[in-house]
């Protein structure tokens, strides 16, 4: 195979990495009113060129900014919107462990009006994160899925008098993300990941049964969401690179969805408009290879093969048995490697310590270069 000058790369990875300990108490400081919020970004700023060269270093062609600048992989975005509120949540969320299950009330999301944006959110942390990458590098920007202003609260969670038909509501929401995401190709930006929960928790029969508690069809709300992820990518420039990341919630080692990707997969790989889907497959609950059946000559499936709940390191064998197994479904050539998330959902969060992460970061490159010519 020749080398491969478009992204995703052979050897990928989601994005969020650990934060140093001096972000993570800066962050804390911040938000308890103890420090200008300059001092956290100057900090956070200071963090990320190490994280960056230690991308390069381990052989990532694509590198991201660690998330270092947010506080959680989703909220800091999704509340650059005019009239997003967080307000409690009335569903417990069922956190899954090895030794059990935690119930939990996490925040959602409130549309409390028309949506707007009206400032640029990560184009600066772009911009920033541009002028750390080696020549040889591609800075990657990732931004949480436009699906999650309505899957944890639904209609009721969305003003009726600003949207009086959820039509209305979604075109507003593909809408303000194309904007971002306009303003971020004008910044340089040519790969963007999306973080998609939702599509992957329809997966699961008792996440199913939420969204028909909220007056939901699963299979008709998969083409909602494909419709939404279609109508905010439209536009974008040929030459940008958009993969979307399917999780299945991940926090200091505990997941929310599990199921194989069967009920999903024609819909997610054939029909939406995306250059390539990381897809979980670090352990029996993602189900088999089989879902890849659906991808389309010419998009990438990035396989999570490396766990980020648990620091426990992979063997190379292991991993190459795996790919092996997933070249019966797809050519070889459709197929990448990655960690199966990322390693922080915030400034909390984390599995395992950083030493672990590079370890498992390390393991991703090198078997992608024994693995693929072209890594």
């Amino acid at each position: 195979m020749s080398a491969k000058s478009k992204p995703p790369f052979r050897a990928d990875q989601v994005g969020s990495l650990i934060r140093p300990d001096n972000v993570r108490k800066a962050r804390k400081e911040f938000e308890a009113g103890k420090l200008p919020e300059a001092e956290l970004i100057k900090l956070q700023r200071e963090a990320i060129g190490p994280v960056v060269k230690l991308q390069e270093d381990l052989g990532f062609r694509a590198v991201t900014d660690g998330e270092y600048n947010r506080g959680g992989w989703q909220r800091d975005f999704l509340l650059g919107f005019e009239n997003v509120k967080l307000i409690p949540s009335k569903v417990p969320v069922r956190f899954h462990k090895a030794d059990g299950v935690a119930l939990q009330q996490p925040p959602t999301m409130q549309i409390s009006g028309k949506l707007k944006r009206v400032r640029p959110i990560f184009v600066d942390d772009f911009k920033f994160l541009k002028t750390k990458v080696g020549p040889n590098s591609t800075p990657k920007i990732t931004i949480p899925s436009p699906t999650l202003l309505h899957f944890r609260g639904g209609r009721e969670a969305i003003d009726k008098v600003a949207y009086p038909t959820i039509e209305e509501f979604y075109a507003d929401l593909a809408r303000v993300y194309r904007e971002e995401i306009a303003d971020l190709a004008a910044a340089g930006c040519r790969y963007l990941q999306i973080d998609e929960t939702n599509l992957a928790y329809l997966c699961d029969p008792a996440l199913r049964a939420h969204a028909q508690s909220l007056g939901e069809d699963p299979d008709q709300l998969l083409k909602t969401y494909a419709k939404l992820l279609n109508d905010t990518m439209s536009g974008k420039p040929d030459d940008m690179v958009i993969c979307i990341h399917l999780c299945r919630g991940n926090y200091g080692g505990a997941w929310v969805a599990e199921g194989g990707y069967e009920p999903v997969a024609e819909v997610l790989l054939s029909e939406i408009n995306a250059n390539g889907y990381f897809l979980e497959y670090d352990s029996d609950r993602a189900g088999g290879f089989e879902p890849l059946r659906f991808l389309p000559k010419g998009k990438i499936a990035v396989l999570g093969l490396i766990t980020t709940k648990d620091g426990t390191l992979e063997t190379k064998d292991t991993i190459k048995r795996r790919i092996e197994e997933a070249a019966k479904i797809v050519p070889i050539e459709q197929l990448a490697l990655s960690p199966q998330c990322g390693f922080a959902s915030g400034i909390e969060g984390m599995a395992m310590t950083i030493d672990q992460e590079i370890a498992k970061l390390k393991l991703v490159s090198e078997t992608a270069r024994e693995v693929w010519a072209d890594a």
